[in-house]
């Protein structure tokens, strides 16, 4: 059975690592349900040096992983 994962997933880092294993631990998440879906893509949004978003995204073709930076 596929569970459905809450979307978006927010990051928000105190240090480099925790950084880097929370964005993958997040992208991982949003992948599976964008392979679940099979229609988006997965854009991960940078609001500051250690707050991020990820999310699945109509404008990021399904299979493609974006990142943007929103500051």
């Amino acid at each position: 059975m596929q569970t459905t994962i809450d979307l978006p997933i927010t990051v928000t880092a105190t240090d480099r690592s925790s950084m880097e294993r929370q964005l993958d631990a997040a992208v991982e998440a949003a992948l599976s349900q964008a392979m679940h879906e099979g229609r988006q893509g997965i854009l991960v949004t940078q609001h500051d040096h250690a707050s991020f978003t990820v999310d699945l995204s109509d404008a990021v073709p399904f299979g493609l992983t974006r990142e943007h930076q929103e500051w």
